[in-house]
């Protein structure tokens, strides 16, 4: 496992240090990792999770559907526990104050096989996972936002007929908006 997530903090690493050609904005944070949510179970895995992301501008050809901006993600856990990288689509909803959903594919290298205390599987099932998320932002100067942001990963029952805990890490993130 942690050869795997040695590739999430390259890409992480990338994704800070590397000027994007034509990036909208970049990101950063830091997040509670396995959330206790509605629609995800306690793992017992108290950690914290390093991001880093890239969404670009607003894809024209999608205008039907409100002009989405792709991005990339990378979740480290500082902890060992379940790393992520995802990509999607999200759209942004107000300027000053804002709302940003987004719906992407995820894949993680947490176990393949996990158990808790009584018995049951706390795996995630598959490797693959949807991955929507829901930012809500203000913005602190013309280049940076500051956004809380929830971000859950689940199979849905889609994957696999494994069980399905899913997995949910919310946190805050800075925003800097590019040239």
């Amino acid at each position: 496992m942690v050869r795997f997530s040695a590739r999430y903090l390259t890409v992480f690493l990338g994704l800070v240090l590397a000027p994007p050609a034509h990036a909208d904005e970049i990101y950063g944070g830091f997040a509670a990792h396995q959330v206790v949510t509605i629609i995800a179970i306690d793992s017992d895995a108290d950690s914290v999770d390093l991001q880093a992301g890239y969404r670009g501008d607003g894809i024209e050809a999608l205008s039907a559907i409100g002009t989405p901006s792709p991005y990339l993600l990378a979740s480290v856990n500082l902890s060992g526990e379940t790393s992520f990288a995802a990509a999607g689509l999200s759209w942004k909803f107000g300027d000053r104050i804002y709302v940003r959903p987004g719906i992407g594919i995820a894949i993680h290298d947490g176990p393949r096989l996990e158990f808790a205390p009584d018995g049951s599987q706390r795996q995630l099932g598959s490797r693959v996972l949807f991955e929507p998320e829901l930012s809500v932002g203000a913005r602190l100067s013309e280049k940076v936002d500051l956004e809380a942001t929830w971000v859950h990963l689940s199979h849905a029952g889609i994957f696999s007929r494994v069980q399905n805990p899913g997995l949910d890490i919310i946190g805050a993130r800075l925003v800097f908006t590019l040239p």
